[in-house]
């Protein structure tokens, strides 16, 4: 990368605004000659996306089945994973539905012996389904569903997975911008029924998501599964329609395409080399991000608070 490049990169990442909107995607996919997707050969490799059935995860699905993935799809409805599936297969591609809810620590243990049933090795495991819901409701033990859909069944899962990956695999995790405002916290993880706010508990599971992301590598060493979170930038996804309705219609026409915002989650996948992003980055556009920008989220990242999360999410997943 160019000095001028690098200058460029990082004043459109300063203001936050043109670094998350399409205007960043397409300045950097512009300054960086990046391959194209379609270039990327995934003949060979078994991908496990969570979330396919819309949005960013249909959007990669596609990507990764145009690619000659073996690709394993899980969905929660099962008219529309399985929709999805029949989609993508009439095009030629290979690919398998599995019905779970993320959430579902139950259903999670059945998806992935259904997963390691038919496929003993995987080269890729995604972590992307979740959404923001404006009501408090929980799982059927008691966790917050943001919590137990995006934090406690993908850490769950990932450990149920973790002997199939390939020496080489990626374990993804599709985050958000969203936790750049929030602190980590593991008391406060779960928000209470009588305060509950959408967006906030959405913010607090997708920081702890970025930095259980971080932890992985060093509680693994015994693996050489590489680790990755990434930031979408701000994506027009029915997520956001039906979350945000506000804020995309304010942001409008400057919103990302799914195609857009699932590119580095795809490339993750499919691409050899990372250069010498090191194991647990976060990742936006390409390109390693660090995951504080405000000082008050920095000092909440304790080396204590650390170990109480990963001790907490361990507990919740029925795992220690």
């Amino acid at each position: 990368m160019s000095l001028a490049a690098r200058i460029v990169d990082r004043a459109l990442e300063f203001p936050i605004a043109p670094s998350f909107t399409r205007i960043g995607y397409r300045i950097r996919r512009a300054l960086f000659d990046w391959d194209d997707l379609d270039e990327l050969d995934g003949s060979g490799k078994t991908v496990v996306l969570t979330g396919a059935t819309s949005g960013l995860g249909l959007a990669a699905a596609r990507r990764l089945a145009d690619a000659d993935t073996t690709l394993v799809i899980l969905g929660r409805n099962p008219d529309k994973t399985e929709g999805v599936r029949h989609d993508l297969a009439e095009g030629g591609a290979d690919v398998h539905a599995v019905i779970a809810d993320m959430g579902d620590l139950d259903q999670v243990h059945r998806a992935a012996e259904e997963i390691l049933a038919s496929h003993p090795r995987i080269d890729a495991l995604i972590h992307n389904a979740g959404a923001l819901s404006a009501e408090y409701a929980d799982n059927n033990a008691g966790i917050e569903l943001t919590i137990a859909s995006q934090v406690i069944g993908p850490f769950l899962m990932t450990n149920l997975l973790l002997d199939a990956l390939d020496p080489d695999g990626r374990v993804i995790t599709m985050s958000s911008g969203g936790m750049y405002a929030s602190p980590l916290r593991v008391d406060g993880l779960q928000m209470d029924p009588t305060d509950y706010g959408g967006s906030e508990q959405y913010a607090r599971a997708k920081r702890a998501q970025v930095t259980l992301n971080e932890m992985w590598p060093t509680r693994t060493p015994a693996h050489r599964v590489a680790f990755h979170a990434v930031h979408p930038g701000w994506a027009d996804t029915p997520g956001v329609e039906d979350a945000l309705p506000t804020f995309r219609r304010i942001v409008g026409p400057a919103l990302r395409t799914p195609d857009e915002g699932a590119d580095t989650m795809v490339w993750l996948a499919l691409t050899a080399d990372l250069g010498d992003a090191p194991n647990g980055s976060f990742w936006l556009d390409r390109a390693p991000r660090p995951i504080h920008r405000l000082p008050s989220t920095k000092r909440s990242d304790t080396p204590d608070r650390r170990d109480h999360l990963w001790n907490e999410v361990t507990r919740l997943a029925g795992l220690g």
